[in-house]
């Protein structure tokens, strides 16, 4: 029995990634139960012949080698870090169109074309960097 279980783990760890790559890809981790019912019925498959029935069938622990975890940890904290700038940048487009809106209907200010394409780069590259805003300093101009 622990053979053909084994054996049958393996199958199933050559089909299905640790992780979802893609949106609607099964996953071990993330379809739970439908890998259960595959490795269920792929143990089933393997001792039927001994007369065996089985009920349920689980993984309860997945562990890979360190390099592998290591390489999968990686990933994942690849993907968070994608994840909040997509949505840091989401966040900014929406912050700029609400600007220009406000800005065109306010009447106050007119920007040609040239003029909106930079205040929307400045706005972004405020809105979306890593660090908090400086001031710029022009060190070539003395003022007495």
């Amino acid at each position: 029995m622990r053979v053909q279980s084994e054996a049958a783990v393996r199958i199933l760890a050559s089909r299905y990634p640790y992780d979802a790559h893609e949106e609607g890809q099964l996953s071990l981790r993330g379809a739970t139960d439908e890998v259960a019912t595959n490795l269920k019925d792929q143990v089933q498959e393997r001792l039927a012949k001994a007369g065996v029935n089985v009920i349920e069938a689980r993984i309860s622990h997945l562990a890979y080698a360190p390099e592998i975890a290591a390489a999968m940890l990686r990933r994942q904290q690849a993907g968070a870090i994608i994840a909040a700038r997509t949505k840091i940048v989401e966040g900014a487009v929406g912050m700029v169109e609400m600007a220009l809106d406000m800005l065109s209907r306010s009447g106050r200010v007119r920007l040609d074309e040239e003029r909106t394409a930079q205040m929307v780069s400045n706005l972004l590259v405020v809105l979306c960097g890593d660090r908090e805003a400086q001031p710029v300093v022009n060190a070539g101009t003395i003022y007495q």
